[in-house]
């Protein structure tokens, strides 16, 4: 599948359902048989053949035609134009009501897409951000879980997911993948920060060690959600211009001038760190466009006047705010990955100074382990708990400003478990 379309809903088109009369109950048969076709029709759905004669009553009859409108997949028009000729009935695409979005229908049930539809449906014209999200939550799971030895049990946890040994985990497997790319990242920056079940000294530092070097391990967290904020902005500047185009996107806070805004903060900071004063004026300078541009696509929301002013004078006060908030929110990234080298080091120090002979070296070894144990389920809740935060309040909100409608294709619901049969259709 071209790349292109995996990060993008299935092209809907708008069809209309025709059949003579007498086989406009066949032709919805070989419908839901298909399984392709989500149809217009109000009202609560029934079971079998009553959802079939209740859908049939509600078509529009001229003459001897009967007809119903829905939406189905551009790539299952032919297919479903197959089936339903066979009962001299035919599909015709139609134009796209205006101001009417298709519904949406993404390909793929890996386990990042658990992610997003956890969270909402993607619009139609927006781009999915699934298989970006993904790897963006194990990159911030593993800073904050941040243990080779804790990793690996990860790893294990996610291959026996995968092997389907225990019934009750089933429905847990296809998330193995996920759970292994998470073990991974978290022996990664386990062996960047020398840690193997603790500050153990199997391992050396290759990077930092967190609790003796807080601020650099900060100062990365902070600048690893700056690069993940900027990518949340260039998607949702995207989205803004599939949605509503340039002029929509200029002014939009999640568009073109929230992006520019962020883009200004990022270079003030480069020209203060750096001494570049020119860089300082030019940032400030691209701030203030940006803040006109959001105040003006504020100002047109609230309809304008004193009390429109005043409501778009408080917004943008709350998105510089906000804006600030949004990256000083990924410290956190700094602050659990410290705690979960805290709480092993308590662990180790406790083990090593109850190490002896005899029962003091049983005593160490249980609390060693129970140590792990305890700190491992802690962690790996919080860790994933705090990386979801992230994702959601961060950086999906930039992304997507609604939510869109599940593609939900249209099928009688069996009475008692048999379908309804009705003469004349598919076998």
């Amino acid at each position: 599948m071209p790349w292109r379309e995996a990060l993008s809903p299935v092209r809907m088109e708008r069809v209309a359902l025709v059949a003579p009369v007498q086989r406009c109950r066949a032709m919805l048969l070989a419908v839901s048989a298909r399984g392709t076709v989500e149809l217009d029709v109000p009202g609560p759905a029934l079971e079998g053949q009553a959802e079939v004669d209740r859908v049939a009553d509600a078509a529009v009859v001229d003459g001897p035609v009967a007809a119903l409108v829905g939406w189905s997949p551009s790539h299952e028009l032919a297919g479903l134009a197959e089936d339903l000729a066979e009962i001299d009935a035919a599909v015709v695409p139609l134009a796209r009501p205006a101001g009417i979005d298709p519904p949406t229908l993404l390909i793929g049930q890996h386990a990042s897409r658990t992610l997003v539809d956890t969270y909402g449906t993607v619009p139609y014209q927006d781009v999915d951000p699934a298989r970006l999200a993904g790897p963006a939550y194990v990159l911030m799971f593993g800073m904050m879980f941040g243990d080779v030895g804790h990793g690996a049990v990860l790893v294990l946890a996610g291959l026996a997911l995968r092997a389907r040994r225990w019934a009750r985990l089933a429905p847990l497997s296809r998330l193995w993948g996920f759970v292994t790319a998470a073990g991974v990242m978290s022996m990664v920056f386990g062996a960047l920060y020398g840690e193997f079940f603790g500050p153990t000294g199997v391992l050396p530092v290759l990077w930092l060690d967190p609790l003796s070097e807080p601020v650099p391990l900060l100062a990365a967290a902070v600048g690893m959600g700056g690069v993940l904020l900027a990518a949340a902005s260039v998607l949702g500047t995207v989205n803004r211009v599939r949605e509503g185009g340039w002029g929509y996107a200029l002014y939009a806070r999640t568009g073109l001038a929230g992006t520019a805004l962020f883009a200004a903060v990022g270079l003030g900071v480069w020209g203060l760190v750096s001494g570049l004063g020119a860089l300082v004026v030019g940032a400030a300078v691209l701030g203030v466009v940006a803040l006109v541009l959001v105040g003006i696509g504020l100002l047109a929301e609230t309809g304008g006047g004193f009390a429109g002013a005043m409501q778009t004078g408080v917004e943008l006060v709350d998105t510089v705010v906000r804006l600030g908030s949004n990256i000083i929110s990924f410290a956190r990234l700094a602050a659990f990955g410290l705690t979960h080298a805290a709480l092993l080091s308590l662990v180790w120090q406790g083990t090593t100074a109850l190490w002896g002979p005899g029962w003091r070296a049983v005593a160490a070894i249980a609390l060693f382990l129970v140590g792990n144990v305890v700190t491992f389920g802690l962690e790996a809740l919080v860790a994933g708990v705090q990386a979801l935060r992230l994702e959601y309040y961060e950086l999906f909100s930039r992304i997507f400003t609604a939510e869109g409608r599940a593609f939900r294709p249209w099928s009688p619901v069996p009475a008692g478990g048999v379908a309804p049969v009705e003469e004349g259709t598919r076998s």
